[in-house]
């Protein structure tokens, strides 16, 4: 029996479904995956919700690239998270960084309050972060960020690995530190061993869905 929670990350509503199948504990639903995943569409959302029974969170990233954003790119963030409320969307995946590659609370403390009463992840932007466990330690005290995903500031959350145990060990109490990068059904029971997290994340932590 497993130990640990299972995200899947998926951009169709056939591969949602097939996660759910093969035993998924959540789903992050996004589009362009290749982009590092971006908002997805209204429909594929609605549908989404209509047919998976498991928890579904939603990325909302309006643009591929960096993570800093300008006042017009916010509020098309804004009128994202509005579409997803009427849906009944319970939580969203969303990040931002300022000038200096450090969290921009700024517009997390925007988005908390747009997105109300949803629950919000802080995605990989962290990884970027130069002040990455101070960031952290900033992202707990906003009411509404729940979750932190992460690859430890590496490429793979196999490099990153002491760097995620450490934010695990520190933080894990106060906040789900999300284990992510590179997480596939062949590595992820030897991730679990050096990391030791509650919390895994990723597009082929079950295999190939399509």
């Amino acid at each position: 029996m497993k130990k640990f929670f299972v995200e899947c990350c998926v951009e169709s509503l056939d591969q949602a479904m097939k996660a759910e199948k093969e035993g998924a504990d959540q789903i992050e639903l996004c589009k362009n995956l290749k982009d590092d995943g971006l908002t997805p569409d209204i429909d594929l959302v609605s549908n989404t919700l209509n047919k998976v029974l498991v928890p579904v969170k939603i990325m909302v990233r309006p643009r591929k690239g960096n993570f800093i954003y300008s006042e017009s790119e916010i509020i098309q963030v804004k009128n994202q998270i509005m579409n997803l409320k009427v849906l009944g969307v319970e939580e969203i995946v969303f990040g931002a960084l300022n000038q200096n590659n450090n969290v921009d609370f700024e517009q997390i403390k925007r988005v908390a309050d747009w997105s109300y009463p949803m629950k919000i992840t802080f995605h990989k932007a962290i990884d970027q972060s130069s002040n990455f466990f101070d960031d952290i330690e900033s992202l707990i005290k906003i009411d509404r960020v729940k979750s932190i995903l992460t690859s430890g500031k590496s490429s793979s959350a196999k490099i990153g690995a002491l760097t995620i145990k450490e934010a695990v060990k520190n933080y894990q109490s106060t906040i789900n530190i999300i284990a992510a990068g590179k997480i596939t059904n062949k590595n992820l029971y030897s991730i679990h061993k050096l990391i030791n997290a509650r919390y895994y994340h990723g597009k082929n932590i079950l295999g190939k869905l399509s």
